[in-house]
């Protein structure tokens, strides 16, 4: 029995004894392997890594025209545990700060709640983004603070004051940013918005890092091996865009001192021309250590300049729909070319009609005049061919094969394929929409939703996605999705609509005696046949606004546009000829109507509006 006590308690102290040596190993291993911050101290005694920050990929235009390069950077970066006897006052005289700042920084520095993964022993960044001119006086004499360390960066430059929202920012990494890519480093600098965050992963390159020995007092003795462990940067890729920037500069000149947006796309490819969204800013105000303060501005400006309206504005079409509801009414069976519905004017009913042309009219003159009758009709023929009531559930599935088409020429979704920071979706109405509001299946019918035949109501459209219905249209029924970076790869993105071949004829007529006969004519273009569609949208809040879109030429069109100006009323005073001078800059690379291009380029008003 005493032995069995003896050998029990020998069999508990071994398994003891096991268990803190198995404890012990693993925390050495996890010391020595896992766990990079207590390595990082014991190399730093003997060496120092500095970091080799690589230039950012070069941006240019369709035309190899260069937009955004790069510009030498600052950064001040310290090692905490190797300051030591700093003359604080001269250090920050120096810099030209104060030393109130200085307190300041070096507290956020330690404070692990603000700098996650803060070492004494590895690189901590003092200041950021400084140019040239900031560290002119402290650079020579730098010996003089021991800790401190220069660090040579890049900031952007622009070659040009436009395409803001197109090309986005650069900004300092969050933490969260620094938790989800191994990347990044505290104080690193990344792509924030537009082109530069969809292609953050091209532009930033590779870092590279230089292996400097210390001495026994921790002092730089130079390269450690003569370089042999150093590792180059890798410069980022360069990207070839789009745009073509002749043609973006003038969209934002049209646009100025108005509110509104221009999107031009070649339709055989589905690249963006041109991006325009006004208010606008220049991007070089959100460059370097001023960044902040001018981001902070833009947001708190009531006018949201930080807003691509190109993109994230939704508006209802107004008629710039019809040639889009010609095409789906004829495809549903509910009109043909041959057509024909009365017009009794400002006396129609239940939508009356804003001009003034013959009765009965045909598709093609609906087209042509944008007869509000005509499409309420077709409208309603095509989704209530089968009855509608209760028991007649066919209602119902016409509306959803009506929405179906709809959204098939990139309306009401986003363009999930393709390379567009920044994107709202539009609206195509459902029949789910329709059964809540209204309460019942049976609660809402043609008559009910009427003002979607005209492109109002609940209809949504951003001008990304009016643009690209425009190239649906030129394309003969498809349409490759928009996009920004000039590569191959982004052409095998097709995506073909709901709609016939055969039906889009009489549209491209329809939209071609708008600039000859119709609400256009006065922005023709002598000699160059054109396809179009003016559009004046009731706006809630103000006076109507006035949008336009089109392609040209009709015959292997070169360019499809959507041109939305706030505020302004009738698509044929402002937004119109702001497309002919794009297709006339476009098509023949200059200007000759100059009397056109400066009678455009005045501030929208509410009194220009009432008396033009």
């Amino acid at each position: 029995m005493i032995n069995d006590t003896l050998q029990n308690r020998r069999t508990v102290i071994a398994i003891i004894i096991t268990v803190v040596i198995v404890i012990y190993i693993l925390r050495l291993f996890s010391i020595q392997i896992i766990e990079s911050r207590y390595k990082e101290g014991a190399d730093s005694n003997a060496f120092f890594k500095k970091t080799q920050f690589p230039p950012r990929g070069l941006i240019y235009d369709r035309n190899h025209t260069l937009l955004v390069y790069n510009k030498p950077a600052y950064n001040i970066a310290l090692i905490m545990r190797e300051i030591r006897e700093l003359d604080t006052l001269a250090f920050c005289k120096a810099l030209n700060i104060s030393k109130e700042y200085f307190i300041k920084r070096i507290a956020e520095i330690r404070d692990r709640k603000k700098n996650y993964g803060y070492s004494s022993y590895t690189p901590q960044l003092f200041m950021t983004q400084l140019g040239i001119e900031d560290i002119a006086t402290i650079q020579q004499s730098m010996y003089k603070y021991p800790g401190f360390y220069i660090q040579n960066r890049t900031l952007r430059e622009y070659a040009f004051p436009n395409a803001a929202h197109v090309l986005g920012s650069i900004g300092e990494v969050s933490q969260a940013k620094i938790e989800s890519d191994s990347y990044y480093k505290q104080g690193d600098y990344t792509g924030r918005d537009g082109i530069e965050k969809t292609y953050e992963k091209q532009l930033r390159g590779v870092k590279g890092v230089e292996v400097l020995l210390r001495d026994a007092k921790g002092r730089i003795k130079g390269k450690y091996e003569n370089g042999k462990e150093d590792v180059a940067p890798k410069a980022g890729e360069n990207l070839n865009l789009t745009l073509d920037a002749q043609l973006q500069v003038l969209a934002e000149k049209l646009l100025k001192g108005k509110m509104g947006s221009v999107v031009a796309i070649e339709p055989s490819t589905g690249e963006i021309l041109a991006m325009v969204s006004n208010p606008s800013f220049n991007p070089s105000i959100l460059v370097g250590r001023q960044r902040s303060k001018n981001y902070m501005q833009l947001v708190r400006d009531p006018l949201k300049p930080l807003m691509n309206r190109a993109t994230q504005a939704q508006y209802s079409p107004g008629s710039a729909f019809k040639p889009i509801q010609a095409l789906v009414c004829q495809q549903m069976g509910g009109i043909s070319a041959n057509t024909l519905f009365s017009c009794s004017g400002p006396g129609s009913s239940p939508i009356k009609c804003t001009h003034s042309h013959g009765s009965p009219v045909s598709l093609l003159s609906a087209i042509e005049q944008s007869c509000n009758p005509y499409f309420w009709n077709a409208f309603k023929v095509t989704v209530e061919k089968n009855g509608y009531g209760e028991k007649n559930i066919l209602f119902r599935t016409n509306y959803d094969e009506w929405a179906d088409k709809m959204k098939s020429f990139g309306l009401g979704e986003k363009f999930t394929d393709g390379d567009i920071y920044e994107q709202s979706r539009g609206y195509i109405p459902t029949q789910k929409f329709y059964n809540k509001v209204y309460r019942a299946e049976t609660g809402w019918r043609a008559i009910t939703i009427r003002s979607l035949s005209i492109g109002q109501g609940e209809v949504l459209v951003t001008p990304l996605q009016l643009a690209n219905s425009m190239a649906v249209i030129a394309n003969n029924g498809y349409y490759i999705t928009p996009h920004l970076n000039r590569c191959d790869s982004m052409r095998k993105k097709i995506h073909r609509c709901k709609v016939d071949k055969k039906y889009f004829p009489i549209v491209y007529e329809g939209m071609c005696r708008v600039f000859e006969s119709g609400t256009a004519r006065a922005s023709r273009i002598e000699g160059l046949v054109m396809c179009g569609k003016t559009g004046t949208v009731e706006n809630s809040h103000g006076d109507n606004h006035s949008i336009f879109v089109g392609f040209a030429p009709r015959e292997n069109p070169k360019i499809a546009i959507a041109v939305v100006v706030e505020n302004a009323g009738y698509g044929s005073l402002y937004a119109a000829p702001i497309f002919s001078l794009l297709v006339e800059q476009f098509i023949y690379r200059k200007i000759k109507r100059t009397e056109l291009l400066n009678k455009t380029c005045v501030t929208v008003t509410n009194s220009n509006v009432k008396e033009r």
